[in-house]
């Protein structure tokens, strides 16, 4: 089992990939603030998880595997954020001009993120879509579901979602 040096500290959290949720505690350097962690020049390749419960989700039922430790590959993280009820205060200045909150539902595998992205309030989305260039972004006022799982529902103030790997949904229509 890992041993936390004295410059480290342990910080729960979730994250979703396309077929995985994995729920556990990071190690990080104490100066770092988590919930920002992956859009850092200091984000890892590997997110080193201790603790870590792991559904998978595939064919057939989903399972969950415990492990001491887990390394998962960052590049296929979708989604990232603190667990409840722990967070940090949110990222931006909410007098900010030209700033418009956009309701948004994501595609996150086979996990639906309700919430909404900071975007420029002088373009449309499509123009701020194409215009990004960060891998991670921010998006607020989270609910997260799984089809699958009619348990499962997870509320946070803010999660980092992998900006290439995310499908955009804007409005809801009934079928």
């Amino acid at each position: 089992m890992y041993t936390l040096q004295s410059d480290e500290k342990l910080t729960s959290i979730m994250v979703y990939s396309k077929d995985r949720f994995i729920r556990g505690e990071v190690v990080t350097k104490d100066s770092i603030m988590v919930s920002r962690w992956l859009r850092t020049q200091g984000a890892p390749t590997y997110l080193h998880i201790l603790k870590a419960s792991v559904l998978t989700l595939s064919a057939g039922p989903a399972r969950v595997n415990n492990f001491e430790e887990v390394y998962f590959p960052t590049a296929e993280c979708l989604v990232f954020h603190l667990t409840p009820p722990k967070s940090d205060p949110l990222d931006y200045d909410a007098d900010e001009q030209n700033r418009l909150m956009q309701p948004l539902t994501l595609l996150a595998g086979s996990f639906v993120v309700q919430g909404k992205l900071r975007v420029s309030a002088m373009t449309d989305f499509a123009t701020s879509l194409e215009g990004n260039r960060l891998t991670w972004l921010s998006f607020y006022e989270i609910s997260i579901s799984n089809p699958a799982l009619p348990q499962m529902r997870v509320d946070v103030p803010m999660a980092l979602i992998n900006a290439a790997h995310i499908t955009y949904g804007m409005g809801v229509v009934q079928s």
